[in-house]
């Protein structure tokens, strides 16, 4: 989210373009931190959401995905957001009435829930005709490329900070050839190309009481693998403490999530492979490696990326993930038994 503030009379140039004349309010809503995100009241009592697209992404490759996805969806009869148009930079949903979501899971049936509608998703969206979606961020989680702008912001070390990071880069140095396993196996055919949402948090879900779901935040849907899709769920629900915790003695995968996640997905990801089965357990590890580095690489360079709070935010959020693959490795026997239960 920018920190642009909109004049009234902007906004509602905006919503004229897409034939809403009625507003009563337009306010900020939500809690993204990527594109500006509005709410919007009418007199009728329709009530939309209004958003800016960030200019990060190619916005022209985002609006065709987004069309593409939704419509497709609709056309299956299942439920998805409601696209009332699009004109780059600015789209308008209809709101999704009667649905809520939540921030932080705090109990496993959540984990499931969530778990379970990213396998529909997924799920509904393999049959989607050719050609392919298009790449939104090129190499996104592409483990071997984040390595490699690691090292780049290591040798520049623009900061000075490379000194007081030994640690943690010899933590990430120790698991080099692992990182590649899912880039390889993708490049030899071993695990296919699928389209996934990357970006799996509970919070990318919206929950009815009747336990139905929409998946949200379609910003990030393009080709990928599953189990970056899976191993974000497991990074983000699994987590014991904060993001940016301090204490890490409080950083750790909780073995319950991971079961509930598991017991959400698998019945509903029919289409897995057994290879992709067998690295279910391991992607979590991954992706929770390949965010740690991420966070490394922008500390390096001077915090370019991710807004922070203070001087070291970026280095917290670098050792609380590491933390999280120590927790995840202690437990790799445990969690590759729990999938294996499944059938």
């Amino acid at each position: 989210m920018s920190n642009k503030e909109y004049t009234k009379e902007e906004l509602n140039s905006v919503l004229g373009q897409f034939g809403i004349t009625d507003q009563t309010d337009v306010s900020r809503y939500g809690s993204g931190h990527i594109n500006d995100t509005f709410k919007v009241e009418t007199k009728r009592g329709a009530r939309f959401i209004l958003q800016r697209v960030t200019d990060f992404f190619d916005q022209e490759i985002l609006r065709e995905n987004i069309i593409r996805v939704t419509d497709h969806l609709k056309a299956k009869g299942v439920k998805t957001l409601d696209v009332v148009g699009y004109e780059n930079p600015w789209r308008v949903y209809k709101f999704l009435e009667g649905y809520t979501s939540v921030d932080l899971i705090t109990d496993p049936s959540q984990a499931t829930l969530a778990a379970g509608a990213f396998a529909a998703f997924q799920n509904d969206l393999a049959d989607l005709p050719a050609p392919p979606l298009k790449a939104v961020i090129p190499r996104f989680h592409d483990t071997v490329d984040r390595l490699r702008l690691l090292d780049e912001a290591a040798s520049a070390d623009i900061k000075g900070r490379k000194a007081s990071v030994a640690a943690e880069l010899a933590f990430i140095d120790a698991r080099r050839e692992e990182a590649a396993k899912i880039v390889n196996m993708m490049a030899k055919g071993e695990i296919p190309e699928r389209i996934t949402h990357n970006d799996t948090k509970i919070n990318n879900v919206m929950l009815a009481p009747d336990g139905s779901s929409v998946v949200i935040d379609l910003d990030t849907t393009m080709p990928g693998s599953a189990l970056y899709d899976f191993g974000d769920m497991v990074r983000t629900s699994t987590a014991a403490a904060a993001e940016d915790e301090k204490d890490l003695s409080k950083v750790f995968s909780k073995k319950e999530y991971f079961e509930a996640l598991v017991r959400g997905y698998l019945p509903k990801a029919k289409f897995l492979t057994e290879a992709e089965r067998e690295n279910l357990a391991f992607s979590g590890r991954l992706i929770t490696l390949t965010i740690g580095i991420r966070f490394l690489t922008d500390y390096l360079a001077g915090d370019t990326y991710f807004h922070t709070a203070y001087a070291d935010h970026n280095l917290v959020r670098c050792r609380t993930q590491l933390k999280m693959v120590e927790s995840m490795e202690a437990q790799a026997e445990e969690y590759e038994k729990i999938v294996r239960s499944f059938k």
